[in-house]
């Protein structure tokens, strides 16, 4: 092998090895792998499992015992194989309005879609970044709700959730779980979602005098999202 001048090989950059001494170590280290080690009393030492091997033993326990701790609460069983097994969806442009998110594969009913995720803030913190979100010329504020205290915002740190459009006739619903006892907001699926559709939900703005207008063209449409 090698001498490392330095005493560290990740040091001195890239260089080749020749393919003797690759034919070597393989050559070496495959018979160490066959020969079981002994220990001080003269007994063989099984052998251990392979580092790969055991991640995905290791991956596959801690999902059957959050599967079987979840087993009362159905939420949390979802919310688990969310994390396991996340739905094929993409974001582009939507004829309702700007950007919007699509389902690249069939969606069954009541199936959770996507978590929303961004910065848990408080309401005076809301109140403030809204500002200055109008002064810096961000058209759109993607702040959810969680309870009185409690705002995600998604503006400048979220995921594909944000993208969501409104719908008065919508194939999903938010929902708000407790996991691990941190509240979370979930998409649902109302119905059968198919490939290529868009995903939207029903924004429930709070009614307020200055009126924001609906152009997700459904038939039951209210003509304003507020």
């Amino acid at each position: 092998m090698r001498d490392h001048m330095t005493g560290c090989a990740r040091s001195e950059g890239y260089y080749k090895i020749d393919k003797k001494d690759k034919v070597k170590y393989l050559q070496s280290s495959r018979v160490q792998s066959e020969e079981p080690p002994v220990d001080t009393q003269g007994m063989s030492i099984p052998a251990q499992v392979h580092a790969s091997t055991r991640a995905g033993s290791e991956r596959r326990s801690e999902q059957r015992r959050l599967l079987s701790s979840f087993a009362c609460d159905s939420d949390l069983l979802k919310f688990n194989q969310l994390k396991f097994r996340k739905k094929k969806i993409r974001f582009c442009k939507s004829h309702i309005h700007d950007w919007g998110l699509f389902a690249m594969e069939p969606i069954a009913a009541d199936e959770m879609v996507i978590e929303y995720v961004g910065q848990n803030i408080r309401q005076v913190i809301a109140d403030m970044r809204e500002k200055r979100y109008e002064e810096e010329g961000i058209g759109s504020s993607y702040m959810f709700r969680v309870d009185h205290d409690t705002i995600i915002d998604a503006t400048k740190c979220g995921n594909f959730a944000r993208f969501i459009n409104h719908s008065c006739n919508p194939n999903c619903y938010a929902k708000v779980i407790t996991v691990e006892s941190q509240k979370k907001i979930v998409i649902y699926s109302r119905q059968p979602i198919n490939v290529n559709e868009e995903i939207t939900y029903d924004y429930k703005f709070p009614i307020e005098d200055e009126k924001i207008p609906c152009l997700c063209g459904a038939e039951n449409c209210r003509g304003t999202l507020n």
